[in-house]
């Protein structure tokens, strides 16, 4: 039950506080209890939910920016539409949360949880998210440009057509989701793992690849153009159609790998990884490639 506190008195006091008018409180529901509470399309821009329990609350179409929910509960809390850009969530529980068509750029959190929310369409550009965790969501066509993950854990989830271009991915770990047609274009991702994800069409050009793990990964047809990749386990990975036209791939271990129909490989950057017997070679041969094989040439 929501407890009975006069929310319409209060948001009017707060619209006040928010125009400076010298008149008016901040809201605060800090370490309330506001399960099902009714805050759709309101103006708590700024407003402190300290510890608060939302469960269920209907959030739609609030304007969020710049709010504290740090500690709050707002799982299954719908969000959808929501502005929340520069909140700060950190140990906040948004589990099963919709969030779709939501705005959180710039907002920053540690220690949160959004497992098994719904990120579709939401748009996150520069948030900052260390130590979260966000398996199972769906965040299908969500927009995470110039964002900086550090330690979040994505394990399971759908982050097809999704953006990260020119991202910070520090220990990121992606193993067993669903990414086809992603974008990390310009990225720098550092000891990320993206084992047994389907990344098919993805683009990772130009981006900064360092010890990654890609194991039984999907990446037939991926765009690895000008990518700086420097270590890192490809073993299993299927990378059929791929293209590496300028990329560094310095000790990439394709191991085991499928190469078979990759383009623009040349004879220096497969010199440059680790490739054994077990590899197929873009020519569908088997490893370990041999200069002057001719096998970096797709058949």
């Amino acid at each position: 039950m929501t407890a009975h506190i006069p929310l319409p008195g209060i948001l009017v006091n707060h619209k006040k506080w928010l125009e400076n008018t010298g008149e008016g409180r901040r809201a605060d529901f800090s370490g309330l209890t506001l399960n099902e509470a009714m805050f759709a399309k309101a103006d708590l821009r700024n407003a402190l939910f300290y510890g608060a329990t939302l469960l269920d609350a209907n959030l739609s179409g609030a304007t969020l920016s710049g709010a504290k929910f740090n500690r709050a509960d707002l799982q299954r809390a719908n969000l959808a539409g929501s502005d929340l850009s520069g909140a700060d969530i950190s140990q906040a529980d948004l589990g099963g949360a919709w969030l779709q068509d939501s705005i959180l750029a710039e907002a920053a959190g540690t220690g949160f949880s959004m497992r098994r929310a719904k990120l579709l369409d939401s748009r996150m550009p520069d948030a900052c998210f260390r130590e979260a965790n966000l398996r199972q969501v769906n965040a299908v066509r969500a927009v995470f440009q110039q964002a900086r993950l550090l330690s979040v854990d994505l394990q399971g989830s759908d982050i097809s057509d999704s953006q990260f271009q020119r991202s910070i991915l520090q220990h990121v770990k992606f193993v067993a989701g669903i990414g086809v047609f992603a974008n990390f274009s310009g990225s720098k991702m550092d000891h990320c793992d993206f084992s047994e994800t389907d990344l098919r069409g993805t683009k990772f050009s130009r981006a900064e690849v360092v010890q990654c793990r890609f194991h039984n990964a999907a990446l037939a047809d991926c765009d690895f153009r000008g990518a700086n990749v420097l270590g890192g386990d490809f073993n299993r990975a299927v990378l059929a159609g791929a293209r590496f036209g300028d990329a560094q791939l310095k000790m990439a271990d394709f191991r085991g790998a499928n190469l078979r129909g990759a383009r623009e490989l040349n004879s220096e950057q497969l010199l440059q990884a680790l490739t054994d017997q077990s590899t197929i070679l873009p020519n569908g041969s088997n490893g370990p490639y041999r200069k002057m094989s001719g096998a970096e040439k797709p058949r």
